[in-house]
């Protein structure tokens, strides 16, 4: 082992004028070797090196903008998340027209949400990721107890806000209807103008608190004509009717002369036989139109006098159909006008319960406008009996005012003062048929009335009854 030692050649580390010659000396870092011979020196190109410190500083700053962003958002979604400062349920009414900002600010003033800039963010966020109910609605809302930004949002993203429902009853005029609308006080706005009769489709419709009154008579008006369309695509063939609006005025005078929805059909089936054979509808509801237009007040008796007037309306001085509708006709009136039922009738007179007896002769007619005037005169003296007794019940309730009372009606002449309730429901006496012997009514006496009252909400009114169809004038 020793003479191995010996044969092994001396290492540079070995050689003992490299060795240190102290301990400080041993701890010195050592030169470094030249560089060899031939090798080129390649130095760092100045354009290079501003380069790849900018894009260095790029990198730092977007990495600090994305740690600043995550917290942000992470920030954010607690607000959004977590439960509203709501602790009972509340109703808020969005106004239209206001912005996201508005709405926050309303929101945080109403207690529904902590935070406005919290409320915008998310909604930014959400536009700018495309979500379907980016887009804020107005409208009255109901918000629960403990509501999060996120269901704020949701809510009224989409739009489910508190629906009123407006009822337009069948059979009132399209002025009658603007004034119906006027008088919601959950809508908002005027009407530009009075629509054309017969435009609108009565029915229920649910609108929105602060919703314009014109949109929704655009609603009523956009209905109508789907509906009249959908009808005449599934119309009976050969009517004698030539168009959509045809039809439309034929259905007007159905719907006010019947609120029962099976005689809808069987109603149109008389007119329907009579413009066939060229006879006079003679139809009570167009006197009225004729002479007092949109303004026509349904429940009032018809004079003798009204029926003998001639206008373009009245259907017992035209022939053939109104030049308008008089009315506006429900879904039901304008089906049966354009599918009648197939019948041979061409009269009906009342029958005292709400309905109608049809006769398809003269004479059938006439013996139910007999029994018609019979039932009449028992309910017309169970009204004024019911009268006399209100009167009496009422004079007793004042005894003070008898004394004035009676010199009232001896000074003014009258025999009797009917109150309000009983002049709505007084019984007309409907003259006789062509041809039939009935005593002549006085030409001032009201001789005729309709079967429905404008402002019903339901089906017309069964106290006032029609008067029969009447046989054209010779």
């Amino acid at each position: 082992m020793t003479k191995n030692r010996k044969e092994t050649p001396t290492t540079a580390s070995a050689r003992p004028d490299l060795r240190p010659r102290s301990p400080a000396e041993a701890l010195e870092p050592g030169r470094a070797p030249s560089r060899p011979k031939g090798v080129k020196v390649r130095r760092e190109r100045k354009a290079l090196s501003g380069f790849v410190r900018l894009f260095s500083g790029l990198l730092t700053l977007g990495l600090v903008v994305m740690v600043v962003a995550g917290g942000a958002i992470g920030l954010l979604h607690h607000h959004f998340e977590q439960p509203g400062p709501l602790t009972e349920q509340r109703t808020i009414a969005i106004p239209k027209g206001d912005g996201v900002i508005a709405i926050a600010d309303r929101l945080v003033a109403e207690g529904v949400i902590t935070n406005a800039w919290a409320f915008v963010s998310n909604y930014k966020l959400r536009s700018m990721a495309g979500a379907k109910t980016a887009a804020l609605k107005h409208g009255e809302y109901v918000f629960k107890p403990g509501a999060s930004m996120r269901e704020v949002l949701d809510l009224l993203g989409e739009g489910k806000s508190i629906q009123y429902k407006v009822t337009v009853p069948e059979g009132l005029t399209s002025q009658q209807i603007v004034e119906r609308l006027k008088a919601e006080e959950n809508l908002i706005g005027d009407v530009a103008a009075v629509p054309a009769e017969g435009a609108i489709l009565p029915e229920t419709y649910g609108v929105e608190k602060g919703m314009e009154r014109q949109e929704v008579l655009d609603l009523m008006i956009a209905k109508r004509a789907q509906v009249l369309q959908a009808a005449w695509d599934k119309r009976q063939p050969d009517l004698p009717i030539k168009t959509p609006e045809e039809a439309l005025v034929l259905a007007s005078v159905i719907e006010k002369e019947t609120g029962r929805g099976d005689e809808r059909e069987k109603i149109a089936g008389v007119f329907v036989n009579r413009m066939r054979k060229g006879m006079r509808l003679q139809s009570d509801p167009t006197i009225l139109y004729g002479l007092y237009g949109g303004a026509v007040q349904w429940g009032k008796p018809i004079l003798q006098t009204e029926i003998d007037a001639k206008n373009a309306h009245n259907t017992y001085q035209i022939k053939g159909l109104p030049p308008t509708p008089i009315c506006n006709p429900g879904r039901a009136a304008i089906e049966a006008a354009l599918n009648p039922a197939q019948t041979g009738d061409l009269y009906f007179v009342a029958d005292g319960n709400g309905g109608h007896v049809f006769s398809d002769t003269l004479k059938e007619h006439n013996q139910a406008t007999t029994a018609w005037r019979k039932v009449e005169k028992d309910m017309r003296a169970k009204q004024d009996s019911a009268s006399e007794t209100a009167a009496k019940a009422e004079t007793a309730a004042k005894p003070e005012t008898v004394g004035k009372d009676k010199a009232n009606v001896k000074k003014s002449g009258a025999q009797k003062v009917p109150t309000a309730a009983a002049d709505a429901d007084a019984i007309p006496n409907p003259p006789a048929e062509d041809g039939a012997s009935a005593p002549a009514a006085p030409v001032a006496a009201p001789v005729k009335t309709l079967n429905a009252v404008a402002g019903s909400s339901t089906a017309k009114a069964t106290s006032a009854i029609p008067a029969p169809v009447k046989k054209p004038k010779k």
